[in-house]
């Protein structure tokens, strides 16, 4: 639902302009590696007339200017392009040639090995997300991966840890360069998906609850879009606080997956009232609101707040209806938003909250939140549920089924290419068309006989 904003925030469209400029990363090459032979060519053309002996220095010579030819020979990856703002065609699968980035002192480059889908993406798609760079950008705020090489100044990361990695964007690609200091050591356990899923997810439900709302034994909290990422992130960790009633809404064919998951009272948000529902449960209310969704249902949330309770809104969700942007749904959202003085405020003994965790500039409360999360997962009281994983080449239909609210738990991409998927190679070979599943059963079956006979 959210970006990564800071220090390494500011740095990273920089970083992101490399590979999406290979013309320029392509003129730095060819000059580095001109300024690299020509010093090479200079004791050579001084020993020429020893010609036998000139060759050993030139030998030794030659292999400290090839050594950086080959450093800087291009380094091509596959990335996910935002080109534009609208529909899923937007996102584009490219590949990127670049020189091999030269890391600044505190960055470190990673082998991304899996990337984090969220709900922000379907927002910057749309161009309702202020923080993405404007198209064309690399998209994707949270990754994990391998480091394959370390700039200067960083003395706790090494080539070959395996790690989480953050950026307000860039991380949809095969490598990315980020700040030292945004990545965080998996543990051996741990999956590259589910090192994706932890990050965003899971980091802004714990600051959320724990943070602002100082979730206690004894509260109540109600979830929406309890099957989502952050839902199921939030509800894991309110099973880590003694006695806390959870109501979760979402769609009927998820309640068995969310209350096994720990929602104590799962809503169906598309047949019933969950405002009713949950005043037949308690009539009180609840102590704690989680709103994603905005417009009317945040006039709800603050609506069943008990004295002294809080709602905190971390999205707008109600604004995506389609694809592309809807202003209708926009405008119904804004004209329909929570609206009071603080006056108003003082007399319900109620607390309005909003959460941005692209906002956050904190790094000692990444570092501390993320070293809480890692050492929860550790002791086996959170675990990232992976939904589905699709390769880059998926990206449309990982993002449609996002949108269309169709995941139980977080939506992965992979960069690595797609395996071919099984198909008659005997057929391709042989130039022959294939019509359907009939026609390359029977092409099998007859290949089966007449090796038999």
């Amino acid at each position: 639902m959210s970006g990564e904003e800071g220090p390494t925030q500011q740095q990273q469209p920089e970083q992101e302009k490399k590979p999406d400029e290979p013309p320029s990363a392509a003129s730095d090459a060819p000059q580095q590696e001109s300024g690299s032979s020509s010093p090479a060519a200079e004791p050579a053309a001084v020993a020429e007339p020893p010609a036998a002996v000139a060759e050993p220095p030139a030998a030794v010579a030659e292999p400290p200017a090839a050594t950086p030819a080959a450093e800087e020979k291009p380094l091509s990856f596959r990335a996910l392009v935002l080109t534009g703002h609208g529909g899923y065609d937007k996102v584009k699968l490219q590949v990127k040639t670049m020189a091999k980035p030269k890391l600044k002192a505190g960055e470190v480059l990673v082998r991304v090995k899996a990337c984090g889908l969220n709900f922000a993406e379907l927002l910057a798609r749309q161009g309702l997300y202020e923080l993405l760079p404007s198209p064309p950008v690399t998209m994707g705020m949270e990754g994990s991966g391998v480091i394959e090489a370390v700039g200067e100044d960083v003395n706790d990361r090494k080539v070959g840890d395996r790690v989480i990695a953050l950026a307000r964007s860039g991380m949809w690609q095969e490598v990315a360069v980020v700040s030292a200091d945004r990545t965080f050591l998996m543990p051996e356990e741990m999956s590259f998906e589910e090192g994706a899923a932890l990050t965003i997810n899971y980091m802004t439900a714990y600051m959320m609850l724990f943070e602002m709302a100082n979730l206690r034994p004894g509260k109540s909290v109600l979830i929406h879009m309890a099957a989502g990422g952050v839902g199921i992130a939030a509800t894991q960790l309110c099973q880590t606080v003694q006695d806390v009633t959870v109501f979760g809404t979402a769609s009927a064919s998820k309640h068995e997956t969310i209350t096994q998951g720990g929602v104590t009272h799962p809503i169906d948000y598309r047949t019933k009232d969950y405002v009713e529902e949950i005043r037949k449960i308690s009539p009180k209310g609840v102590d704690i609101v989680l709103d994603p969704l905005g417009g009317s249902d945040t006039q709800k949330g603050y609506s069943l707040l008990k004295p002294l309770g809080m709602i905190i809104v971390f999205g707008a969700a109600n604004c995506v209806t389609g694809q592309r942007k809807n202003l209708l749904a926009m405008a119904k959202t804004w004209y329909n938003q929570l609206s009071l003085n603080t006056m108003k405020l003082m007399q319900s003994n109620k607390a309005v909250s909003g959460f941005h965790l692209g906002y956050i500039t904190d790094e000692q409360l990444f570092s501390r939140t993320m070293s809480t999360l890692l050492e929860l997962y550790k002791q086996g009281k959170i675990k990232p549920r992976i939904d589905s994983s699709y390769h880059f080449e998926e990206v449309t239909e990982a993002m449609k089924r996002m949108h269309e609210r169709q995941n139980i738990g977080k939506v992965i991409l992979l960069p690595e290419p797609k395996k071919e998927e099984e198909k008659p190679k005997s057929n391709a070979e042989a130039g022959e068309n294939v019509e359907n599943d009939a026609a390359i059963s029977e092409k099998k079956e007859e290949e089966v006989k007449a090796e038999k006979d």
